[in-house]
C-alpha cells in the first residue's frame, strides 16, 4: 500500500498544481475583460455579469476541491489516507484512482447520499407546507 500511497499523494499534488493553473488563467481573463473600456447596451452588461457570477461559482467549487486535496495530502501524512470516515474500512484502490481526495468507501457515500436526499426532501416538503398555511393577512404583515 506504501506504493500506491506514494503514487496517489503524486496524483493530488499534480491535481492541486493544475487546479491553481486554471485560477491563475481564469482569474488573468478575467482582470483583462474588466480592464477594457467596454461600451455596451445592457445585454453586454447581463451578460459579463452572468459571466462573473459563473465564475464566482467556480471558484467556490475550485476552493472546496483544493480543501479536500489539502485533507487528503494531511491523512497521507498522518497515516490515516484510504480508510473510510465512517466505517474504517479501507477504501478501494480503484476508487482513490478516481477520486484521490475520497473519504468513504462507496457504501458509505451512497447512504450519505440517500440521507442528504431525505433531507432536501424534508425541507423542500416543511417550505410547501408553509406557503399553503400562508394567509392573505400573514402576506400583507
Amino acid at each position: 500500500m506504501l506504493e500506491d500511497t506514494k503514487i496517489l499523494e503524486e496524483i493530488l499534488n499534480k491535481m492541486r498544481s493544475e487546479l491553481f493553473e486554471e485560477i491563475k488563467v481564469t482569474l488573468k481573463s478575467e482582470s483583462d475583460t474588466t480592464t477594457k473600456d467596454k461600451v455596451g447596451d445592457i445585454y453586454d452588461l447581463a451578460s459579463d455579469e452572468r459571466d462573473r457570477e459563473l465564475s464566482l461559482l467556480i471558484s467556490d467549487r475550485d476552493r472546496k476541491k483544493i480543501s479536500e486535496i489539502d485533507e487528503a495530502l494531511e491523512r497521507i501524512k498522518d497515516g490515516s489516507y484510504g480508510s473510510c470516515e465512517e466505517c474504517d474500512t479501507n477504501i478501494p484502490k480503484q476508487r482513490l484512482l478516481i477520486m484521490p481526495f475520497a473519504r468513504l468507501c462507496v457504501n458509505c457515500k451512497s447512504e450519505h447520499e440517500k440521507q442528504g436526499s431525505h433531507e432536501k426532501k424534508f425541507k423542500e416538503e416543511r417550505e410547501y407546507r408553509k406557503l399553503a398555511f400562508t394567509t392573505s393577512e400573514d402576506e400583507d404583515s
